[in-house]
């Protein structure tokens, strides 16, 4: 089948949920009104409440929200065939995700920026207060360290795609300076500069990755493991027009035109998609262990529903909205962008050969991972229906020079699908390791944005716990208060990161990310169910909220009883594998029940009060 029509079909769907079903909901279900003053304005203190540019906070919210998410889960879910993961990207993206997050973001909004834990508080109580922030905390750490994987698995043993990471950090301290102190809202001159330093980066990275001193940016996965954490540790005490907003600007734009030259490439090369409609691997996927349903929704979170959204919803965007009718465009329409960017990413993997596809994305590094591999190729009822031995795998490996078996995590094969796609268009067939390389710069970029903006929300939650739990007499702008809780994050995330493996990781943050998305729209149906006047409109988070609660809770359950097997089977000599499944079984049972409890008391028991103002 052609890929072309797939892109034909997901832009229709997008552009008609934007035009007619966002404007429905902006304007009669959330009656966005441009006369109120936003929290931006109303508590500005230059740290985290800051008046933004329009395109300037769509840039640093899209970047925040689509993260890693849209770019791998697509990639991983392909091992079921292209057409569940896509059916899921449209319908979800544009029944669920959208009206999730432009729903979130306004309810903030109204509450003066407050984080979804503390909205819960004031329109349920403080039982429903602790749920919540159960359920946003552990969301978070499992956001974060399943998706610092796809970081480190991607940069690890490659001086190449390090050094490039390390050139954009420059170009985006170097965009900050000239677009807030040295030539304050020049916006066209602080992006052409850092994007001349990116795109520079891109081509140095190759001679001195092979010079004598390519060495120094070469590190293993441990040694990346610190790193990362360590880093996003000060990139996330920094104020955000240092690092953190100049860095979604520039990536977020990148990433767009680069989606948009996949587009063309696509378009220009018509690739045929070698991942068949249904792979024969619909009950248990190799890569992603589980069934289509429920894993494959949970699989695929940032690009159809994801509750990671609403953390930067009510997290940095709602302090830097500049007018209440910026939230279409950035809420909804961000939403339905990042959807478009889960289509190409699905398209980029399924247009590998299915072998070469396996073989990335399976672990080969040790003889038992090996044999598995083998006896997985050669399984008889796989191989009837689809032809699982590696095809174009060496040459891949030559265009791009970098070693791809075994190179698990989505990033990877993301990377050689896109490059592989730029390849033909025209001037650019002997150009794939920059392609190659470029890519990976990019989606590691989005990833730390995830990271840092992740950092914070995670620290203004632990913040909140700090000062109104305990006699403290502090604020939100102590430093000291700053640097403790943001260290504390980067411990809890970077310890899973150091132990953990990529499918036990992303499946606990899909489990996470779903049922705490079905929580938040949950909310969005209280707080629409304590207007009459609109609650004839509950049902547009509600029928969302009722399919997520159940799929994420069915997955919940069936990996604890996985784990559980897992931790019986453990030898007790090993230490951090027994921590590491306890800690999972854990997270999914708090998780479980913090939801079902949030979902419950949202529905059963809305509060009677003045906050039905709040959306009228």
């Amino acid at each position: 089948m052609s890929s072309i029509w797939l892109i034909i079909c997901s832009i229709a769907a997008f552009a008609v949920a934007y035009r007619y079903y966002g404007a429905f909901i902006a304007a009669k279900v959330l009656a966005l009104d441009p006369a109120k003053m936003t929290p931006a304005y109303k508590l500005r203190d230059g740290v985290d409440y800051q008046p933004t540019n329009k395109w300037v906070l769509f840039g640093h919210h899209f970047a925040a929200i689509s993260g890693a998410g849209p770019l791998i889960g697509p990639v991983l879910a392909a091992q079921w065939g292209f057409l569940p993961g896509y059916s899921w990207i449209i319908v979800g993206a544009c029944l669920g995700g959208a009206v999730h997050d432009i729903t979130i973001l306004l309810l903030s909004v109204r509450h003066d920026g407050k984080s979804f834990p503390d909205i819960v508080k004031s329109m349920l109580g403080r039982r429903a207060w602790l749920a919540a922030s159960i359920a946003t905390f552990f969301s978070l750490i499992a956001v974060l360290a399943s998706t610092s994987v796809v970081v480190v698995n991607a940069l690890a043993l490659s001086s190449w795609s390090v050094f490039v990471i390390f050139i954009t950090i420059i170009a985006a301290l170097i965009t900050g300076l000239w677009m807030y102190r040295i030539r304050p809202g020049k916006i066209f001159e602080a992006s052409l500069i850092g994007i001349i330093i990116v795109l520079a980066g891109v081509f140095i990275g190759n001679p001195f990755s092979n010079s004598p001193y390519g060495h120094l940016f070469m590190f293993s996965k441990h040694t990346m493991s610190i790193i990362l954490p360590s880093y996003i540790l000060i990139a996330s005490i920094l104020p955000v027009w240092v690092l953190m907003c100049p860095r979604d600007y520039l990536s977020s734009y990148m990433k767009i035109g680069v989606v948009i030259v996949l587009a063309v490439g696509i378009l220009l090369a018509n690739p045929h998609l070698n991942m068949p409609a249904l792979s024969p691997f619909l009950h248990n996927g190799p890569i992603i262990s589980g069934g289509v349903w429920p894993f494959m929704f949970i699989t695929i979170m940032c690009g159809a529903v994801s509750g990671w959204h609403a953390l930067v919803s009510t997290g940095t965007t709602p302090k830097m909205l500049m007018n209440e009718k910026h939230a279409l465009p950035i809420g909804f329409g961000a939403m339905l962008t990042e959807g478009f960017v889960a289509v190409m990413a699905l398209i980029a993997a399924c247009v590998l050969q299915p072998g070469d596809y396996f073989a990335i994305n399976m672990p080969q590094d040790t003889d038992k991972q090996k044999a598995a591999y083998v006896s997985f190729v050669n399984d008889s009822s796989a191989g009837t229906q689809m032809n699982l031995n590696p095809v174009d795998l060496k040459t891949l490996e030559d265009e791009t020079e970098e070693k791809l078996a075994g190179r698990t995590g989505g990033g990877v094969t993301l990377a050689v699908g896109m490059a592989k796609l730029f390849t033909h268009l025209p001037g650019m067939k002997k150009l794939g390791s920059y392609w190659y390389h470029f890519i990976i710069m990019f989606e590691a970029l989005f990833i730390m944005t995830l990271l840092e903006t992740g950092t914070r929300v995670g620290r203004y939650i632990l913040q909140d716990v700090i000062i109104k739990e305990s006699r403290v007499k502090t604020n939100h702008y102590d430093w000291r208060l700053n640097i403790m809780t943001s260290f504390a994050v980067c411990f809890c995330w970077g310890y899973l990161l150091y132990t953990g493996t990529l499918n036990s990781l992303w499946t606990l943050f899909g489990i996470s990310n779903q049922l705490f998305a079905a929580t938040v729209l949950a909310v969005g149906t209280c707080w629409i169910l304590q207007n009459s006047a609109k609650r004839k409109y509950a049902l547009i988070t509600a029928l969302p909220c009722l399919f997520l609660t159940v799929t994420a809770t069915t997955a919940g359950v069936i990996s604890i009883g996985r784990w559980g097997k897992a931790f019986a089977g453990i030898p007790s000599s090993d230490i951090t594998g027994i921590i590491m499944q306890i800690i999972l079984i854990g997270m999914a049972f708090l998780l479980i029940i913090s939801s079902l409890y949030m979902v419950y008391m949202s529905f059963m028991r809305p509060l009677k009060g003045d906050y039905a103002d709040n959306v009228r």
